[in-house]
């Protein structure tokens, strides 16, 4: 089934929304506080080891009402049961889009092109693990005899930025094996990850759907050139594994055809983590540890599913960010990261969102008239407060932001994560409330600076009713971090079947490689 074609902005409850956003739009924080004293607890959920609050938004119950009608209004029930079916819901490439079915559980058949997945899924899941547990337990000898000490994953885009992000998130879990990164075609760097190796205990990654992207392809090619040289040809079977589709040419690159794992047309290279893709984050972490990593995905496939949208987190998420672009304007949102470890989830988001949704022709091919996307950014906490937070706090812009912090370290050191999260509290406090011009007085009058209260006063008032939502997830383990990622991808979806576009092709990329192409043949 087709998803429907439904301008947003023609419905009932867009144009409620509007009129409502016309009452409302001034109104601080502190007001919907007043007006609603049990605000703090109505609008919060409990998940499992997931809360979320989003109690400090500029919106009413009123609001929250009419964005879940407007999702009626748009075909979302019918569009999520689409997306789990494997309905060719990707019409521009007349693809399903299936990411979901890598991490499910289920047994029933699920039919792509007269093909039962879940037996394709199962035959490369046992692959994995295969390879996984050879290359960990030493049984995996490369061309001399030596086990594999370090693991290069080659890709780009997807193939890089989920992996990446994963074994960052999840580094307390990692094996003795060192993980390492190339991406861009930029030689120097390239050469500055070749230098820290041994050719002789080193296992490349290659991952290219169709292992003809130029980045991936020419740094696969630098790679191998730098094994020969104290190698011959048929050690590269022992030194290279591969995921992609194009086994005949993977083959005459020199990896041995056992070692080349699958790749689906149902499986979008930014949504392809959960798959074989995700070789270099078995191998890094352990193949029961990937498995957990696709179990909290699943769990919050079926929150997503099941749940009633008024308590469903990924269907919230989604309608409070069409709620600022589309009515405050808002351009950008921001998600703030509090734990190192989550350093590299803002880039994989970025790609996530933008090449998803960073559209303007609809599902009918015509021109949009509204606001799609958003530009997404971030960082790290407390690194932010040091830089960019200030715009935020005092600037001309309105910027939702989301918040990600956690309960419990993984290092055990209580004293400096209390610290950390009691600098998490600071900021969604101080955005919401900011400082009155009362308090900001009173505050310089304790300071001594009696004399230059009348100067300095503008500059210490904060206004607040800077939105933001707060996500706290009880510990950083594989399966909050298949959830983390899968309420994300839940998110974008929602607001691409709401905004009326097609979410998962990406023409948007194209032009730039051609060009690439032609001069670099010029």
């Amino acid at each position: 089934m087709a998803l429907k074609n439904i301008d947003p902005t023609t419905t009932i409850a867009w144009k409620k929304l509007n009129e409502h956003f016309l009452e409302i739009q001034e109104k601080h924080l502190i007001n919907f506080f007043k007006d609603h004293p049990n605000r703090a607890t109505d609008f919060t959920i409990d998940f499992e080891d997931f809360f979320f609050d989003y109690s400090k938004n500029r919106l009413n119950q009123e609001v929250l009402d009419l964005l879940t009608e407007l999702t009626e209004e748009v075909a979302l029930p019918n569009a999520i049961a689409s997306y789990f079916n494997g309905d060719i819901i990707n019409s521009t490439e007349q693809r399903a889009v299936l990411h979901t079915a890598l991490r499910s559980n289920s047994e029933v058949p699920l039919w792509v092109d007269g093909k039962n997945i879940r037996l394709e899924i199962a035959a490369a899941l046992k692959q994995m693990e295969s390879l996984t547990n050879d290359v960990v337990s030493g049984k995996w000898k490369g061309a001399t005899g030596k086990a594999i000490t370090d693991i290069v994953n080659i890709g780009i885009g997807g193939s890089h930025l989920g992996p990446q992000m994963v074994v960052t998130a999840l580094q307390e879990y990692s094996n003795h094996l060192n993980t390492h990164f190339i991406s861009n075609v930029d030689g120097d760097h390239l050469e500055s990850v070749l230098a820290k190796l041994n050719r002789e205990t080193t296992l490349f990654v290659i991952v290219s759907k169709t292992f003809s992207t130029q980045e991936t392809l020419s740094n696969a090619t630098s790679a191998k050139e730098w094994f020969l040289k104290s190698a011959t040809k048929k050690d590269i079977a022992k030194h290279f594994i591969a995921v992609s589709t194009n086994t005949k040419a993977v083959t005459a690159f020199g990896v041995a055809p056992k070692n080349i794992l699958p790749m689906w047309d149902w499986v979008g290279g930014r949504f392809s983590l959960w798959s074989p893709v995700g070789i270099t984050i078995s191998l890094s972490l352990g193949f029961e540890h990937f498995k957990q990593l696709l179990a909290g995905a699943n769990e919050m496939d079926e929150h997503f599913k099941s749940t009633p949208f008024n308590k469903n987190i990924p269907v919230l998420m989604a309608l409070i960010g069409i709620w600022y672009t589309n009515f405050f304007d808002c351009e950008t949102e921001l998600v703030l990261t509090y734990a190192q470890a989550l350093e590299n989830l803002v880039p994989y988001l970025q790609q996530a969102s933008m090449e998803s949704n960073g559209k303007s022709v609809d599902r009918a091919g015509k021109k949009i008239g509204y606001q799609t996307g958003s530009i997404l950014w971030g960082g790290i906490g407390t690194n932010v407060q040091h830089s960019f937070m200030q715009l935020v706090h005092q600037g001309t812009k309105l910027i939702p932001a989301d918040f990600i912090g956690f309960k419990e370290s993984c290092s055990g050191r209580k004293d400096q994560h209390k610290k950390l999260m009691a600098n998490y509290q600071g900021q969604i406090t101080a955005l919401a409330f900011g400082k009155s011009i009362q308090d900001a007085h009173l505050e310089l009058k304790f300071q001594g600076k009696v004399n230059q209260i009348s100067e300095l006063l503008p500059y210490k008032v904060f206004e607040g009713n800077k939105p933001s939502n707060s996500l706290i997830i009880k510990k950083r383990t594989p399966e909050s971090i298949g959830k983390l990622i899968a309420l994300y991808e839940h998110k974008i979806f929602t607001q691409g079947i709401i905004w009326n576009i097609y979410s998962f092709d990406q023409f948007g990329v194209e032009l730039g490689k051609e060009l690439a192409n032609t001069y670099l043949n010029q």
